[in-house]
């Protein structure tokens, strides 16, 4: 019962993750508008979001062992939402930077210690549930886009809007921590059993060790950038070249992470029956394949369709290349999964301001393109990743 609870606990802890952040993301055209910037201007103050992260995320591991990650996820959490409403309450370019900044460094925090508390809540369960919370965390995305796209579409000011969805989605992780697993981090994490043909048993050697992290890390940032994709710029691109209404263009972002809930659901299962090697290279191709029909043949119907078959592409790598991290041997406990969820924030930190760029000197039609190459990279490189896992007898 009580492993069931912690289960429900962390997933309200990825749930107001997802939404927090999500419901800003349509408000997103207007702020544009409000502080008459470029797609450049824009794109680098989103990027102070990864930057924060960057500047704050090797602190996670020592935060998680020294404060426990159930205590620091959720204290993390509130100071995001704050960082979040700081964001939307300004009225020049440095205080939107700023907001974005310091969520982004609270969130790469966030990020490590419910993905921490998630594996040990996992390890009770003795098989493969992480990807059903990171599932969670898109449900609460999309609920936070839709919500985020109705305040647009019924013009409610961005400050009472984010203020209003801070207090509701604090208050959730605040009651959440009540029912997370007591007790400090464990001082070591079990290693599971594997196949023969898995390239875990030799990751011990240091090069390799090394190389095998940085590969994860790849794979993680390849997850980030079409999350980016979607976060960033598939209202503008909508709204803006496409001509969608503001409701309408925020359902971009909504198909990404609703295809993307859809791949987490039933990620476990076929990583349990296929191994996280098969399903993330047949990830990284429906990636290529969807975003780049959408890209080549550009509408408003086959945008959306392009984004919700890149969401459910990408939907396993983040959890995978974490929980792999999380088992690679030779680090301290912790240390590899903080390094992950640190270095991943640079594919958060190059997106925006190279796809605004582009966008600028060309067109943003053409800076998307990043989204299918990192599905390519990801079929190329997913060979890092365990094959099937031996099960326990």
């Amino acid at each position: 019962m009580e492993t069931r609870r912690a289960r429900l606990a962390v997933s309200g802890l990825f749930l107001t993750n997802g939404a927090l952040f999500a419901n800003f993301l349509p408000r997103y055209p207007e702020v544009m508008r409000n502080l008459e910037l470029t797609n450049t201007a824009f794109g680098l103050a989103v990027a102070a979001f990864p930057l924060g992260a960057l500047v704050a995320g090797l602190s996670a591991g020592f935060l998680v062992r020294r404060f426990r990650s159930s205590r620091v996820a959720v204290v993390s959490t509130l100071v995001t939402a704050a960082g979040i409403v700081l964001a939307g309450s300004g009225s020049i370019w440095l205080t939107l930077a700023l907001g974005m900044a310091l969520a982004g460094a609270m969130d790469s925090i966030t990020d490590v210690a419910q993905n921490s508390h998630g594996l040990r809540v996992q390890r009770l369960f003795n098989r493969s549930i992480l990807n059903s919370f990171h599932a969670i965390w898109s449900v609460g995305a999309v609920l936070g886009g839709v919500l985020g796209a109705a305040a647009a579409q019924a013009r409610i000011p961005i400050p009472l809007h984010l203020a209003i969805s801070a207090v509701i989605f604090g208050g959730l992780a605040v009651f959440s921590y009540r029912f997370l697993l007591p007790g400090p981090e464990p001082a070591e994490v079990a290693k599971p059993p594997v196949t023969s043909s898995d390239p875990t048993p030799r990751r011990g050697a240091g090069v390799l060790k090394w190389a095998i992290l940085v590969a994860l890390v790849l794979i993680a940032s390849a997850g980030a950038i079409v999350e980016d994709s979607g976060a960033s710029w598939s209202v503008i691109y909508l709204n803006g070249p496409l001509e969608a209404s503001a409701f309408v263009a925020g359902i971009g972002f909504v198909a990404l992470q609703g295809m993307q809930f859809v791949g987490r659901i039933f990620g476990d299962r076929l990583v349990d029956r296929f191994g996280q090697r098969a399903v993330a290279r047949s990830g990284g191709a429906i990636v290529v394949v969807g975003m780049g029909m959408a890209l080549w043949f550009p509408s408003i119907p086959a945008t959306i369709v392009g984004f919700g078959l890149a969401g459910l592409g990408v939907a396993t790598l983040i959890p995978s290349a974490m929980q792999a991290a999380d088992e690679l041997d030779g680090f301290r406990p912790g240390t590899a999964l903080t390094l992950v969820s640190w270095l991943l924030r640079i594919g958060f930190l190059v997106s925006p301001p190279l796809v605004g760029a582009i966008a600028d000197a060309a067109t943003l039609r053409l800076g998307l393109t990043i989204v299918p190459v990192v599905g390519l990279l990801v079929v190329i490189i997913a060979k890092v990743l365990p094959s099937v896992r031996a099960r326990d007898s």
